[in-house]
């Protein structure tokens, strides 16, 4: 290479060099998130645009609660008891439904408008219905998922294929965690998980953004508390040597999340061995709160418990909540059904509004509540409804909702979604636009392409109708 460069050859590369720092300018945000990422893969960073919320808890009704005795009131229903659909509906082409000579069963429940908005809610929700005006609720989701596994799949990762993460992932491979010492995003049921670790799992995305299962009673989290013959300073050390060894191991399998994931659990692990049994402890907490929650006996106790543990997880920094309360199964006894499991959430969901309300922390905090699907309008057995993925409700509240709102709508008989559609996607990608993140712009490259939460669907068509102006 010769010292001096000719005219030309100086104007070529110094256009290079000035194309590069527009580059580098327009990449820096990038480049400095990929930094913070390759020193600590849940570091905390920016959403893409202005967020209304900052986490969200996500209260899942697992069996698929029926809209007809919940948010979807349906005069015809009554009208019709007892006696077949109309003809446009049972010549409607569904192998799953047999609707060509089955009776249509009356709503189990009363409807009341409650609130200045005038929301329509069942009779089953005393406590929540106070909450009318806090309340966004879409009565037109849809998907067109039969079987509970993977309708749950699909409300959870948005599709219906295992191995794809779930919402709770995505939101902290987007936003990282805020807390030390808990993790971003923490799971519990008052039942079991139906599909196993598939409802909180990363999938594909490295495995430090997977969910923590946690207990509402007993131990947290198996295997969490040190040794008694073990003092602290002697578990730091140890901890120090073993993620030595397994950082020399990890420099020689470059890209195995796995290994990175349990680096990071272990030093997670180790700060939670004091945060998780004070996290449940909740002795510190009034009376009064308590009550607000339904903690002390009853159906409501184990949900209340998990609910009021959900806003001190929030207090904490933890970004993704999800609660699971099992049993809406309704196929033969829809009645006696929905009255058992309205009771165990009712009070402890609407004690959950009520408290992060009063402590500023309703604004910031976005609530979802949702079922896999619906139920069917006509009856199956004696007095039961079936699985129905065509038309079901779901509500939001806080993250800078503005409540006493009513979205879509399905037809007479709540059999379709006719009216703005919300498919589950549509959903996910709202859910993801409160916190700030653009769901075509959060991908990660597997298997040949850059994957997303919403697949090739979705739209974020629900935040401007929600979001105060």
């Amino acid at each position: 290479m010769t010292r001096f460069q000719s005219r030309r050859d100086f104007l070529f590369n110094g256009g290079l060099g000035l194309g590069a720092l527009a580059l580098g300018d327009m990449l820096s945000a990038d480049s400095l998130a990929a930094e913070r990422r390759s020193r600590n893969p849940l570091a905390p960073l920016p959403p893409h645009v202005p967020s209304t919320a900052k986490s969200v808890i996500f209260l899942f009704m697992q069996g698929g609660p029926s809209h007809l005795e919940t948010f979807d009131y349906k005069p015809a229903l009554n009208q019709y008891d007892g006696q077949l659909l109309p003809e446009s509906l049972r010549n409607f082409d569904l192998a799953q439904i047999n609707t060509a000579d089955a009776k249509v069963m009356a709503s189990q429940f009363p409807f009341q408008k409650h609130g200045e908005s005038g929301q329509e809610i069942s009779s089953l929700f005393p406590y929540l219905s106070q909450h009318a005006d806090k309340l966004a609720i879409i009565r037109s989701m849809y998907h067109e998922l039969f079987i509970h596994g993977s309708a749950m799949i699909m409300m959870h990762s948005g599709t219906s294929l295992l191995g794809h993460p779930s919402i709770g992932a995505w939101v902290t491979y987007g936003l990282g965690c805020e807390s030390d010492d808990l993790p971003s995003y923490i799971a519990m049921t008052d039942s079991i998980f139906r599909n196993g670790a598939s409802m909180y799992s990363s999938g594909f995305l490295p495995a430090v953004y997977q969910g923590t299962a946690m207990r509402a009673e007993g131990v947290p989290i198996q295997n969490l508390q040190r040794q008694a013959d073990v003092t602290a300073n002697e578990q730091r050390l140890l901890l120090d040597q073993i993620n030595s060894w397994n950082r020399e191991h990890l420099e020689t399998r470059l890209g195995d999340s796995r290994l990175e994931a349990r680096i990071s659990n272990y030093e997670l692990a180790f700060r939670m061995q004091s945060a998780a049994p004070e996290l449940i402890d909740l002795s510190s907490e009034t009376k009064a709160t308590q009550e607000l929650y339904g903690v002390d006996d009853g159906p409501s106790a184990r949900f209340g418990k998990m609910c009021l543990m959900s806003r001190r997880m929030v207090e904490r920094g933890v970004r993704y909540v999800q609660l699971i309360s099992g049993g809406w199964d309704a196929h033969g006894d829809c009645k006696g059904n929905h009255e058992a499991q309205a009771q165990k959430i009712d009070q402890p969901i609407a004690g959950l509004i009520t408290d992060l309300e009063q402590r500023g922390l309703l604004d910031s905090t976005l609530l979802v509540w949702v079922g896999e699907f619906g139920r069917t309008p006509i009856r199956q057995g004696p007095n039961g409804r079936d699985h129905h993925p065509y038309g079901f409700s779901a509500w939001m509240a806080g993250g800078g909702i503005v409540g006493g709102k009513t979205i879509g709508a399905t037809d007479d008989f709540g059999f379709n979604a006719v009216h703005d559609k919300v498919h589950v996607n549509d959903l996910q990608a709202t859910m993801l636009g409160l916190l700030g993140i653009d769901h075509e712009e959060l991908t990660y490259y597997f298997e040949g392409r850059d994957r997303r939460l919403t697949d090739v669907g979705g739209h974020n068509n629900l935040a401007s109708r929600l979001v105060r102006s």
